[in-house]
């Protein structure tokens, strides 16, 4: 074979292998942003008359109520994307979520309490203290399948609040057996827990520990006590939620989404001092919605909320 036909052989050689890799690279499966976050969407500011936003709970119809805390107040966005108050004079309600009767119950800081506030606005308090002491301000909870509350417990001066220190040693995560009126410690070994969130099945628990910027998993049991706590990732986070395909949403510095290898797969930015929570909202809970210091935004996902 002469030396010119040798070189035609590997030239056609060649442009096949580069055809071919072309090809591939044109057919390449979608990246991580585009499977978690709908294609082409972007972050949407709804409105930024707020002072700071928190706790945002979606109810069965997939409407987001969400707290504007400084302020003492709750909102509403329901699922026609209508913004409107829901109420007012809220005991300084933070993290908030839904129980199985359609009822808010809510982390109310002014004194300190948990309430569970009905569809038409009746307000009952499930907690008042513990073992006779002032909690230190409930921040975040969430509710299991039988009804009992998981909540953290950290301690964040109030510039409304008269006591200038605790009244109980520590910063913990406790759980409120459904209609109990004393709730029990189920973590006492925590710098400053804050997000909260369990999954649907009631197999686990996620608690961050936004002091120490570590996030933990817990196995829950059959009583509500907590075992077997993971150190699942090392970032700490404000609010929290879990999506259909188990990943883990956390707040702060925008959004940090980890897969169920605990590998980071998204950073989402948020043009806001803080992002303080999140959840998915909407008729088919495939709309990320984010409470971030005066302002509020949603994100179209391809993903669905845990449920």
């Amino acid at each position: 074979m002469n030396k010119y036909k040798r070189a035609g052989i590997v030239l056609a050689i060649s442009l096949v292998v580069s055809q071919s890799l072309f090809s591939q690279s044109t057919t390449m499966p979608q990246t991580v942003s585009e499977t978690i976050i709908a294609p082409n969407a972007t972050l949407q500011k709804l409105s930024s008359q707020f002072k700071f936003t928190e706790g945002p709970a979606v109810d069965k119809a997939g409407a987001v109520y969400f707290t504007d805390q400084p302020n003492d107040k709750i909102w509403k966005y329901d699922t026609d994307g209508k913004l409107s108050l829901f109420l007012d004079k809220t005991g300084r309600s933070n993290g908030m979520y839904f129980d199985g009767k359609g009822n808010l119950v809510t982390c109310a800081d002014e004194k300190n309490e948990l309430w569970s506030i009905s569809p038409d606005k009746k307000i009952t308090v499930l907690l008042t203290d513990f073992k006779g002491h002032r909690l230190n301000g409930p921040n975040d909870l969430w509710i299991d399948s039988k009804g009992g509350i998981y909540f953290t417990d950290p301690y964040y001066q109030r510039d409304y609040w008269e006591r200038k220190k605790p009244e109980i040693d520590g910063e913990k995560v406790y759980y409120l057996p459904k209609g109990q009126k004393a709730a029990i410690i189920v973590d006492d070994d925590l710098k400053q827990p804050n997000g909260i969130i369990g999954t649907p099945d009631g197999k686990y628990l996620y608690v961050a520990d936004i002091r120490d910027n570590k996030t933990y998993r817990y196995e829950i049991q059959a009583d509500g006590a907590l075992k077997n706590r993971q150190l699942y990732v090392s970032q700490g986070s404000d609010g929290m939620t879990l999506d259909n395909r188990g990943n883990l949403y956390l707040t702060g510095k925008g959004v940090t989404v980890y897969g169920p290898d605990r590998v980071k797969l998204q950073t989402i930015p948020v043009p806001a001092g803080w992002t303080g929570n999140i959840c998915f909202a909407g008729k088919d809970r495939n709309i990320l919605f984010i409470t971030a210091s005066e302002s509020v935004y949603t994100l179209q996902m391809q993903v669905k909320g845990a449920k």
